[in-house]
């Protein structure tokens, strides 16, 4: 590689694609790369991924990007966590909420984790998450995750947005840090005889030549899957789900700052509330139900079988790359993998892709020393993303249909999520089961947790006893008058919002 000036092509936009030139810009601002991103103008983004975890908020306040300025561009709101709605038929546990994490949770998490625990030995106790976390009591009242500067306390939080939106702001900052753009259609990606990438040939016969690529090129993989052969590990035994059907229906006035999943007859929809409407879709499997099907039940739900909006459906493939790094080439967004929507994942993987990325480029002075550790790092990041999604599934109490009674008597499972599921079954702590396989830094302790409880993972009422006093040490009565005066110091999304756009 020249050392004058590193060349970097990144083939594809959307989303991932200008986070990942985004990032390198940042991080390689100082030295000599030469960044250039091409992208169809006939291909049009996926989209589907309108909702976002925490860290997007790291990203973007790296990047030096303001909630003033990107969210009325955006049409973004906040989001405190996804409430879930049918999942579970178990009396009192029909619906649950995961939140994200507020520093004032400190003082909650101890009853929660008690209770949990307790009820698992066979003390009956409130173990609903609802009961435990501020971040309910914020999407409860549409309050904005900001709180006052009187009330010093951090609250970590993610948004929904329009993602055709956010890539065309994020390409404006990537252009004003030097990265290039080419509206160009690749048509062949040629290779060097030691099996390294050489150039991408366009259409109009144009040579794009690099040092490193990086294939955002969405589910086709072209450059790490078609011409580099990499191995695509399916996930699709544990994950069942492979399409979607997508709606739009008019805004509130009050937007949500929570995402909702609603479980249906084969699969769940998402509602994603933006400031300009609401993101309506049906995640199902196509083994089970037909495009036509999924979209009359949609339809149904929402109340537009009689409406002329137009719904698009989407096709997806649950898996992942067998390396993500593969010679000169790295995979971002869904040439990588995909695990589906239902915990706004997408993302996430991305930036931690990237960044991992350019921390072992760093350490390996921009070369493929470090490649293997990263490309383990990142495969077992995505099977721990895939071991929690799948758990949802897994642990479902539905029967109504074939669909739910396939999935909650699934046995192709991982060994590390069974191990899991039985410890939490046993009635241990899982915290003990998480940090020994390392998934806690993925999905931490607070998230597991609140997946097995919100879903009732709980011995029935009629074999709890009422237990002693110590049992019952955390009233919560007293909790709730907590969280409620914890929400007093954060203002309503609407009133930030409509500060935003004045």
């Amino acid at each position: 590689m020249s050392e004058t000036n590193k060349r970097v092509v990144i083939l594809g936009g959307g989303t991932a694609g200008w986070i990942a030139a985004n990032l390198m810009a940042k991080h390689w601002e100082q030295e000599a790369f030469d960044i250039t991103l091409v992208e169809s103008p006939n291909i049009g983004i996926i989209g589907v991924g309108e909702g976002s975890t925490p860290p997007l908020k790291v990203f973007l306040d790296l990047i030096g990007c303001k909630e003033e300025e990107w969210m009325p561009a955006c049409n973004a709101t906040y989001k405190v966590g996804i409430r879930f709605n049918d999942w579970s038929i178990k009396p009192g546990y029909e619906s649950y909420f995961h939140p994200f994490y507020s520093k004032t949770d400190d003082h909650t998490i101890p009853a929660f984790f008690h209770n949990s625990f307790l009820i698992r030995q066979g003390v009956d106790l409130e173990g609903l998450p609802d009961h435990f976390f501020l971040g309910v009591e914020l999407a409860k009242q549409k309050k904005a995750p900001l709180p006052a500067e009187n009330f010093p306390f951090e609250t970590s939080y993610g948004y929904h947005f329009d993602s055709n939106l956010l890539g065309q702001y994020l390409a404006k900052v990537a252009a004003s840090r030097g990265v290039k753009y080419k509206k160009a259609t690749v048509r062949e990606v040629v290779l060097k005889e030691n099996g390294d990438v050489s150039h991408l040939l366009t259409d109009e016969g144009e040579s794009i030549g690099g040092d490193l690529f990086v294939d955002s090129s969405g589910f086709k993989g072209q450059i790490i899957q078609q011409a580099l052969k990499v191995p695509f590990i399916s996930c699709a035994q544990s994950l069942f789900n492979d399409s979607a059907v997508v709606l739009p229906t008019d805004q509130v006035d009050e937007p949500n700052c929570q995402t909702t999943s609603t479980a249906m007859k084969n699969g769940w929809r998402w509602d994603i509330p933006l400031t300009n409407r609401t993101g309506n879709g049906y995640v199902y499997s196509s083994n089970f139900c037909d495009a036509d099907a999924a979209e009359t039940e949609l339809r149904t739900t929402l109340n537009l079988l009689d409406s002329d909006v137009e719904a698009r459906h989407l096709k997806f493939k649950v898996g992942r790359v067998q390396e993500h790094w593969v010679r000169n080439c790295l995979a971002v967004g869904l040439s990588q993998g995909f695990i589906e929507p239902l915990e706004a994942t997408a993302l996430d993987m991305v930036q931690e892709t990237v960044v991992r990325f350019i921390e072992a480029y760093d350490k390996g002075q921009y070369t493929e020393q470090s490649r293997k550790d990263f490309n383990n790092r990142i495969s077992h990041r995505f099977d721990a993303v895939r071991d929690y999604i799948t758990a949802h599934f897994r642990i479902v109490s539905r029967t109504d249909t074939e669909y739910w009674r396939a999935c909650g008597s699934n046995d192709k499972i991982s060994p590390s999520l069974y191990s899991i599921l039985s410890s939490w079954m046993q009635g241990k702590n899982i915290t003990q089961e998480l940090e020994q396989q390392q998934l806690d830094a993925y999905f931490p302790n607070i998230s597991w947790n609140c997946l097995l409880a919100g879903k009732g993972i709980y011995p029935d009422k009629s074999q709890l006893r009422k237990g002693n006093e110590l049992a019952h040490k955390y009233k919560t009565t007293d909790i709730n008058k907590f969280i409620k005066a914890c929400a007093m110091n954060y203002p309503t999304q609407a009133e930030v919002l409509k500060r935003y756009t004045r």
